[in-house]
């Protein structure tokens, strides 16, 4: 039996980066919003405390903070003629679980898209003919970078992002980054503190006349208040920011920079250890009533709300709105169909060097502590005489020296025995690493769906998840290895060693938690499951927010442009949606 629950103006799906968001800028406006978690709460002093947070076999090797494949897992093939088989084990990408979501366990990396990531189609087409992305299925996003511009900026001042400014206003600045997108001021913070590694590197870019600049970072380079009077500490380069959460309030999150405010409005509420099962759709299927979940004990409940809103991780909105009705599900041969649609990833590729006569102390880290060269990146450069479009970001970021993990050894050494021990000890210390970060471009059958025959215990379709490094991405991720081989060779070393990207993903080893698309926005709902302002084409009161929204991913951390894409929401639902409540933003 489905207990029936009062009225709220607003229920929200998750309470991660965006759910914190969309709650905090609603209850400001008067709302009474709910926010259905379905993991545990997590907070700062009792979950992260500073006596048990630095537990790498807890929180790296265990994943405590993760989504287990017991609660929700999904299958995977690389194309369509395959038969696809569940995940029993999360390896490729770490879905988070509990408040806060992925933002608690990321490294902090902190990105702007630009202009022309944003109107992609366009200016790849103008530029390089429309034949040039006949085999890709690339959209423009329906927003531009100067449109975006504002959102960042909030989004990186709630955050109190340390880095530098390479163009204010038009005009460049020195030490910066030289191929972004203007901006309206300089960050909140100044960068981090350099250590040995990435300013090796950047010297040695520098050296072959590219332009490294400090990495934008979520990891506080002095004590900042943010605009909700909010303080958070100083970084103090512990090496425990990606997998864990942070013990010092030091790395931005929704615990370090909204929560403490949001927890204390009458207006809000949230209920974790939660599951959302489906939206529940009026009769006719344009508007949603509310939805349902279920709690740990197995009790369904229907939460009636005016206002849905789907915040949970990426793959989750796609596969929600799936099992809710909402659009017509992606069907890659005749095309038709948009959710599930344009499913992206992440392009990346390593290089290790490796030195007899340096100390680079990985220990002394910060998941986003680093330098980037972008001269590579997006469109950048000119990719006239080139066989591919995109590019990457080359970032030299030492995030950790954890000693489970952290085992560089030279090409040739023995997997075990006592090589592989003298290896290691000789490697730790004496290794330097560097990375690409690529674009990854959508393709007719990369794509979302549901599984026809796997089910999860509430028996509802797992979803499934078709996905392979496109020919084109192969391509450009090879070309940034034979940049990266240039900066290897300027920085010297005994050898070098580099990881190329290979065809055939594998979901087994970790390569990145940058699952975007599959309810992409845009202007065209032929091709789009949401508008610009991120609301069901479908269903106008159900927006959905998230990196579920990229068209695709650019060469470049999705956090920054989630964010920004979450407080553009808000702006919207606030200042044009409650005017005319269940109406379109945006005419088809």
């Amino acid at each position: 039996m489905t207990t029936i629950l009062p009225r709220k103006d607003v229920v929200i799906v998750g309470l991660g980066w965006t759910g914190a968001i969309l709650a905090h800028e609603l209850t400001d406006q008067g709302l009474d919003v709910l926010a259905i978690e379905r993991g545990p709460w997590r907070d700062t002093a009792t979950d992260f405390n500073i006596g048990y947070a630095q537990d790498e076999l807890r929180y790296s090797v265990r994943r405590d903070l993760f989504l287990q494949p017991a609660v929700e897992t999904m299958t995977m093939r690389n194309d369509p003629s395959q038969t696809a088989l569940p995940m029993r084990d999360f390896g490729s990408f770490l879905p988070g679980n509990g408040v806060g979501g992925a933002g608690v366990h990321w490294n902090g990396h902190t990105w702007r898209f630009w202009d022309s990531d944003f109107q992609i189609k366009t200016n790849l087409t103008r530029k390089y003919g429309a034949a040039r992305i006949a085999d890709l299925q690339v959209e423009d996003w329906g927003v531009t970078g100067a449109e975006m511009e504002p959102y960042y900026d909030q989004f990186e001042y709630l955050a109190g992002i340390s880095g530098k400014a390479g163009n204010i206003k038009g005009k460049l600045q020195e030490g910066g980054n030289p191929f972004e997108d203007p901006r309206a001021r300089d960050y909140p913070n100044p960068p981090m503190e350099m250590t040995y590694a990435p300013t090796m590197f950047a010297n040695a870019g520098r050296s072959i006349g590219l332009h490294p600049f400090p990495t934008p970072s979520a990891n506080m380079s002095r004590t900042y208040v943010n605009p909700l009077g909010i303080t958070m500490g100083q970084c103090t380069y512990c090496g425990f920011c990606e997998r864990f959460g942070c013990a010092n309030y030091s790395k931005s999150s929704a615990q370090t920079t909204i929560l403490p405010v949001l927890m204390k409005k009458a207006n809000f509420e949230v209920r974790t250890d939660s599951e959302v099962l489906h939206v529940d759709l009026a009769s006719g299927g344009k508007s949603a009533r509310g939805v349902t979940y279920v709690d740990t004990s197995g009790q369904e409940f229907f939460q009636p709300a005016d206002l849905v809103l789907l915040c949970a991780y990426g793959l989750h909105n796609a596969r929600l709105m799936m099992l809710s009705g909402i659009g017509k599900i992606y069907d890659p041969v005749t095309g038709e169909g948009t959710v599930g649609r344009n499913y992206c990833y992440q392009t990346n590729a390593g290089v290790q060097v490796f030195f007899d006569d340096k100390n680079f102390n990985p220990f002394i880290a910060a998941g986003a502590l680093g330098q980037t060269i972008d001269d590579y990146n997006g469109d950048a450069f000119d990719h006239g005489a080139l066989d591919f479009v995109g590019g990457a970001g080359i970032n030299c970021i030492p995030t950790n020296g954890r000693p489970i993990a952290t085992r560089p050894t030279l090409p040739g050494t023995p997997k075990w025995g006592s090589a592989w021990k003298k290896a290691t000890v000789a490697g730790y210390k004496s290794t330097l690493g560097f990375s690409s970060q690529g674009s990854s471009y959508a393709t007719r059958t990369n794509y979302l769906d549901l599984d026809p025959t796997y089910k999860d215990r509430f028996g509802r379709p797992l979803m499934r998840m078709t996905f392979d490094f496109p020919d084109n991405d192969i391509r450009m991720s090879n070309y940034l290895c034979d940049r990266m081989e240039d900066i290897a060779k300027a920085l010297g070393g005994k050898q070098y060693s580099v990881g190329r990207r290979k065809k055939g993903w594998d979901s087994v080893p970790y390569q990145s938690t940058h699952n975007t698309g599959g309810a992409i926005m845009g202007t065209d709902p032929r091709k789009s499951a949401i508008n610009t302002f991120l609301q069901s084409w479908d269903v106008p009161n159900v927006f959905v927010i998230g990196a579920s929204a990229f068209p695709q991913n650019a060469g470049k951390n999705p956090t920054g442009t989630v964010g920004a894409l979450a407080f553009r929401a808000a702006d919207a639902i606030r200042n044009q949606y409650l005017r005319n409540p269940g109406a379109p933003l945006v005419q088809a």
